[in-house]
C-alpha cells in the first residue's frame, strides 16, 4: 500500500478532524525518523497514516480489527507488526526500527499537539522544546497523554528525551 492509498482508507474510515490530525503528525515524526534510520520514507509514512484508522470505528478492538481488515488488503507484515506493537495491550514486541518508532512518537505528538493548542496562536511552529519539556513534567498538563510509554519508545529507539523531543517537534513543525 502506498501513501496515497493509505490515505484514502484513513480519510473513508475516520470523521474525527482531531484524530485525523494525529495520524497525520504521526506520518510526519514517523518520516523524520526514516530519514534518520535510512529506511524507507513510504513505508514509515504508511505506518503513521494507518495506525489508528480502526479507532474511532472499533475502539474495542483496535488494533486487532484494523490489523486483520489491512492483512487483507495485502498490507505487508512489517507494517501489521508495527501497528499491533503501537498498542502495548497486544503485548506485541517490538523488534524493528520501524514498529520502535511507531510506539515512540505516538504519544509524542499527542502532547506536542496539546502544547500547541493551548498557546494563543495555536501553531505547533511556535512550541519550544524548553516548554515542551516543563510541560511534559507537568502530568495534569494533557493527562490522557502516557508519559512512561514516551520515555520507553525512546529508550527503545536508543535516542535520549531531548534529541526524541526536538526531532518529532521538528518532524510537526515542517509539516505545519
Amino acid at each position: 500500500m502506498n501513501r496515497d492509498q493509505a490515505y484514502a482508507l484513513m480519510t473513508q474510515f475516520v470523521q474525527s478532524e482531531s484524530l485525523r490530525r494525529h495520524m497525520l503528525n504521526v506520518e510526519a515524526a514517523m518520516r523524520a525518523y526514516a530519514r534518520y534510520f535510512g529506511e524507507d520514507e513510504e513505508q514509515y509514512a504508511v505506518t503513521g497514516l494507518l495506525h489508528d484508522f480502526d479507532y474511532e470505528q472499533y475502539p474495542d478492538v483496535h488494533p486487532v480489527w484494523g490489523v486483520d481488515y489491512l492483512r487483507q488488503q495485502g498490507v505487508e507484515d512489517a507494517v501489521l507488526d508495527a501497528i499491533m506493537g503501537h498498542a502495548a495491550a497486544t503485548g506485541t514486541p517490538r523488534t524493528t526500527r520501524l514498529s520502535q518508532s511507531l510506539f515512540a512518537v505516538d504519544e509524542l505528538t499527542g502532547l506536542i499537539q496539546a502544547a500547541a493548542l493551548v498557546r494563543p496562536d495555536k501553531d505547533v511552529r511556535q512550541v519550544e522544546l524548553s516548554s515542551l519539556k516543563k510541560r511534559f513534567k507537568n502530568r495534569a498538563f494533557a493527562s490522557g497523554v502516557n508519559r512512561q510509554e514516551v520515555e520507553q519508545g525512546a529508550a527503545e529507539l536508543g535516542v535520549d528525551m531531548d534529541t526524541h523531543m526536538q526531532r518529532v517537534l521538528s518532524a510537526m513543525q515542517d509539516m505545519a
